[in-house]
C-alpha cells in the first residue's frame, strides 16, 4: 500500500492528503484550487510553477512534473484568476416569448456562455426579458488544459467524469450567485440556454470528445436539444429545461451560432466577416445569400499559453503599448508592476516592432547595427540574449513584479506568426469560396473578449486581419452570450439558431488543396516590407 502525505498549499492555507507519487498539480486539483495548466500537465508551458518551501527538496518546480514524496508546504505563487471577463455584446430587439411560464406568474430564465476560458451567466426576467443580474467565473476546466485539444485528450487519457462534473458544478454555482444577487428562489428559474464551442458542448453533455480529435473531426451531436436541467446537475424549477445550442462542425460550435444569431447574419445585405478569437479562432463570412464558416488553431498564443512570458488578461498583464516621444509606455491591467504580457499587448508590441524595424517580414529579430528608425535606435538596448537566444526586452528585471525580465523571444514571434497566419489564410480561402475579393467585405465584426480589447489597427498591421479592412472593423463584445439571451427569452429564436447552424457551410481548411501555400504566404509580416 502506498504511503500518504499531506501537502499544505499557501497562501490559501489548504491541506490535501494524497498518495505518494501524485503530482503537485493533481494535488492542487484535488484541493479545489483550480491551478493554471494550459498544456494539460505535459510540462510544456511552464505556467504551473510553484515553490516547495518545506520538503526533501525545495525550490521552484513545475507542479505537473513534480511528484509528492513527503509531507510538504507549497507556495502556489498566488496564481491569479482572470480579472476582466467580457459580459456585454451587440444584440437585437426581439419579442419576449420564452415558451415557458405564464404572464401572470413571476419567473426567470438564465443564459449561459461556456467559453474555453470563462463562463458567463445572465439572469433575465421571464416576462419582460430584462436583464436582472450577470455573473462570471473562470472555466474550472482550465486546470486540465488551456485549449480544447488538451482537454479532449485529457478526457480520453483519464476519467472524463471530472471534466463533466466541474463544468456542471460551475453552472449550478453561477445560478446560485445570480439568485443571491437578486434574492430570488432557484425554483422560479424555468429555462436555461447554453452556448459553447463543440468541445465545451460535449464535455458538459458528458459525450466523449474522441470524434473531435480524430479525422474527420466531426461532432458526435450536431442538432440543438431541449434537456431536463435536473439531469445535468443544475438545480432550478422541477421541470426546468435547458436549450442546448446546435453545433456546426468539430471546431465551430454553439458559441459561433450564438454570434450569428445576435447579428442575424443571414439577413445582412452586405458581405460581412465575423471573427471570434478565443483559444480557437472561428470565422463566418457572407450575407443573406450565402454563409460559409471555418475554424483555425489560433487562440493559445493570444491567450499566453505558448508565450514564454505570456499570461491571460489578468492583474499585472501588459495589455497595450504606446510610444511617447522615443519611450515605450506599457498599460498594465489593474496598474502596478508587470507580471507578463497578454494577447492584446502582444499585438501592440509586434506592430511596434514592425513599424520600427525590430523584426523583418519573415519575423526575424534585427541586429542592433541594422536599426535605422530613431525610436528603434533609442531602444536598441532591448535586443538582448537569454539562455543564448535573442529576445526583445519589454520590462527589465528591476522593474517587473517578479524580479525576472519580461520579454518576447524569437519563438514567441513564431507562435504569433502561426496563429495570425492561420486566421489570415482562413479569411482568404473563405473569400475564394464565396467568389469575392477581400476588398468586397464591407464590415468586420470582432466577437469575444480578445477582439474587444485588442487594437484593431495593430491587428491589421501584423496581418491578423487584411489591412484594407482596418476602417471597417467593429467590436461586438460577447455576441455568443447575447445569442444565448435571445434564445432563452424567445423560443422562436432558438429554432432560428438551429436553422442558422444548418444553413452555414463549413470549410475544412486542412482539406483545401491551396491551404498550405496560402498559410505559408500569410506567415510573413507584409507591412514590414511596405515600410
Amino acid at each position: 500500500m502506498r504511503k500518504r502525505y499531506k501537502v499544505t498549499f499557501l497562501p490559501q492555507n489548504v491541506v490535501q492528503e494524497v498518495e505518494e507519487g501524485t503530482t503537485i498539480l493533481a494535488a492542487e486539483q484535488m484541493a479545489g484550487l483550480e491551478p493554471d495548466a494550459p498544456c494539460g500537465g505535459k510540462g510544456d508551458c511552464g505556467k504551473c510553477r510553484v515553490e516547495i518551501t518545506e520538503g526533501i527538496h525545495t525550490g521552484v518546480v513545475l507542479a505537473c512534473q513534480t511528484p509528492v514524496d513527503c509531507d510538504m508546504r507549497v507556495n502556489t505563487l498566488s496564481q491569479e484568476k482572470i480579472q476582466k471577463i467580457l459580459t456585454e455584446g451587440q444584440t437585437r430587439e426581439v419579442a419576449v416569448d420564452p415558451g415557458v411560464g405564464s404572464p401572470d406568474q413571476e419567473f426567470y430564465t438564465v443564459a449561459f456562455d461556456i467559453g474555453t476560458t470563462t463562463i458567463v451567466g445572465y439572469l433575465l426576467d421571464g416576462r419582460s426579458g430584462r436583464e436582472k443580474a450577470v455573473t462570471s467565473m473562470m472555466n474550472p476546466q482550465h486546470q486540465f488544459g488551456a485549449d480544447v485539444i488538451s482537454r479532449a485528450n485529457y478526457v480520453l487519457e483519464h476519467d472524463g467524469n471530472e471534466m463533466k462534473r466541474v463544468v456542471r458544478n460551475a453552472l449550478d454555482q453561477l445560478v446560485g450567485r445570480l439568485c443571491t444577487q437578486t434574492g430570488i428562489d432557484r425554483e422560479r428559474i424555468l429555462q436555461i440556454a447554453v452556448v459553447g464551442n463543440t468541445c465545451m458542448h460535449h464535455l458538459f453533455m458528458g459525450i466523449s470528445p474522441q470524434s473531435l480529435v480524430l479525422a474527420p473531426y466531426v461532432p458526435a451531436v450536431r442538432e440543438g436539444m431541449i434537456l431536463k436541467a435536473a439531469d445535468y446537475g443544475i438545480t432550478i424549477a422541477e421541470e426546468g429545461r435547458i436549450l442546448m445550442f446546435p453545433n456546426i462542425a468539430g471546431f465551430v460550435g454553439g458559441d459561433t451560432v450564438g454570434c450569428m444569431l445576435a447579428v442575424a447574419m443571414d439577413q445582412l445585405d452586405e458581405i460581412t466577416l465575423m471573427i471570434d478569437i478565443g483559444t480557437n479562432g472561428e470565422l463566418v463570412m457572407g450575407n443573406k445569400d450565402r454563409l460559409v464558416t471555418t475554424s483555425t488553431a489560433a487562440g493559445p498564443a493570444f491567450e499566453g499559453a505558448k508565450i514564454e512570458c505570456g499570461m491571460r488578461g489578468s492583474k499585472g498583464a501588459i495589455s497595450h503599448l504606446s510610444v511617447l516621444g522615443e519611450e515605450l509606455k506599457f498599460e498594465i491591467v489593474d496598474g502596478g508592476r508587470a507580471v507578463g504580457i497578454c494577447g492584446s499587448g502582444l499585438i501592440d508590441v509586434l506592430a511596434f516592432m514592425i513599424r520600427t524595424g525590430f523584426i523583418d517580414n519573415y519575423g526575424g529579430l534585427a541586429e542592433e547595427e541594422d536599426l535605422e528608425d530613431p525610436i528603434a535606435v533609442r531602444n536598441a538596448w532591448r535586443l538582448q540574449e537569454r539562455d543564448g537566444k535573442p529576445v526583445f526586452i519589454l520590462v527589465p528585471e528591476e522593474e517587473s513584479e517578479s524580479g525576472s525580465a519580461i520579454y518576447l523571444s524569437q519563438k514567441d514571434i513564431r507562435e504569433v506568426q502561426l496563429a495570425k497566419g492561420a486566421i489570415a489564410a482562413g479569411i482568404t480561402l473563405m473569400a475564394e469560396h464565396l467568389g469575392i475579393r477581400i476588398e468586397e467585405i464591407r464590415r468586420v465584426y470582432l466577437a469575444g473578449a480578445f477582439g474587444n480589447y485588442m487594437d484593431s489597427e495593430n491587428a491589421c498591421e501584423i496581418g491578423l486581419i487584411p489591412y484594407c479592412l482596418k476602417e471597417r472593423i467593429m467590436p461586438i463584445g460577447n455576441a455568443a452570450g447575447e445569442g444565448s439571451k435571445l434564445a432563452v427569452m424567445n423560443v422562436g429564436e432558438f429554432a432560428y439558431a438551429c436553422r442558422l447552424a444548418e444553413k452555414a457551410e463549413f470549410i475544412e481548411l486542412a482539406s483545401e488543396a491551396t491551404f498550405q501555400d496560402v498559410f505559408v504566404d500569410e506567415l510573413e509580416f507584409a507591412r514590414a516590407v511596405e515600410r
